[in-house]
């Protein structure tokens, strides 16, 4: 389901190493695909086109081995909805969103046999033209049930993904590797988002690191209070690039705020927010970035 920046490159990469892959579009999406296929651009600036099989909702059946959701935050509610029929008795829902809203809701809904907790970690972007962009090498996907006894077993979703056209991590614990990105990610939106700024600007600017750092522990304390402390290992290497001078890092809520195109603020700040206040974790610093970014949403057009 998606078939952008994200689902489209590792949908893309998928059908390339002989995987047999749906994408499920809207209908002038779907159009668009099946004329021209997925257009890559790489990091040389070459464009392959990847053809590439689409359909629509209403032609969904039952039957799936594996339901992908790479859609924004936004999108999730309506994009449940249209993946629904695909999912049958034997069908995982691996979901690559940011946060844990999301998995709250699939579990509630498929079940938490079917569902497996995702992390993307890539760098792309949507071209003019609707060609996925390749910003840098990084590209892996982690994943990993959510249940001790899923329908679809972590083995044969490793072989599904492990194609070698991109990183594959079968993950011990799904919901820890979700933590782990979400402080990283959320700290890092917040930051650049409040000051507009990539973090090493912020950073190189007096009382900046003091910022970015105190971010980052009120994003820890609410991970810590909901019972899935930051490793050690993921804290020194968000201290690397969330407390850089040097790093040019931003995230997807900042390009999409500076573009002004719709932001996923509740889904990696504003849940953050209300999960701290229901454990009684302060997080004013987050409170601040989510009116900032509602004031913005609220003078788009």
């Amino acid at each position: 389901m998606g078939a952008g920046a994200v689902g489209g490159y590792f949908g893309a990469r998928l059908v390339q190493a002989g995987r047999d892959v749906d994408f499920l579009v809207r209908p002038a999406r779907a159009a668009l695909l099946r004329e021209h296929g997925l257009r890559l651009r790489g990091l040389d600036g070459s464009v392959e086109a990847v053809p590439v099989t689409a359909v629509t909702a209403d032609a969904l059946t039952p039957g799936y081995d594996l339901v992908v959701l790479a859609v924004k935050s936004y999108g999730f509610d309506s994009a449940v909805a249209d993946a629904a029929p695909a999912v049958g008795p034997g069908t995982a829902v691996l979901p690559f969103l940011n946060g844990m809203r999301h998995m709250d809701a699939l579990v509630d809904r498929f079940g938490a046999d079917r569902v497996y907790g995702g992390v993307a970690m890539v760098q792309t972007s949507l071209g003019e033209e609707g060609e996925i962009v390749e910003v840098s090498p990084m590209s892996e996907l982690i994943y990993g049930p959510v249940s001790d006894s899923p329908v679809v077993p972590l083995s044969a979703v490793h072989a599904a993904l492990d194609t070698g056209t991109f990183t594959a991590t079968a993950a011990k614990d799904a919901v820890q590797e979700l933590w782990d990105k979400w402080v990283f990610l959320a700290t890092l939106g917040a930051c650049t988002c409040l000051m507009r700024s990539p973090v090493g600007r912020i950073n190189s600017a007096r009382g900046g690191r003091d910022f970015s750092r105190a971010v980052f522990e009120e994003a820890a304390a609410v991970a810590a209070a909901s019972g899935h402390p930051i490793r050690s290992e993921v804290r020194e290497r968000s201290d690397r690039v969330v407390g850089s001078a040097d790093s040019a890092a931003t995230t997807s809520l900042y390009r999409d705020m500076t573009g002004g195109n719709p932001v996923e603020a509740d889904h990696v700040i504003g849940d953050l927010i209300v999960r701290g206040r229901s454990l009684g974790v302060p997080t004013p610093l987050f409170a601040l970035a989510d009116l900032h970014l509602r004031v913005y949403e609220a003078g788009r057009p």
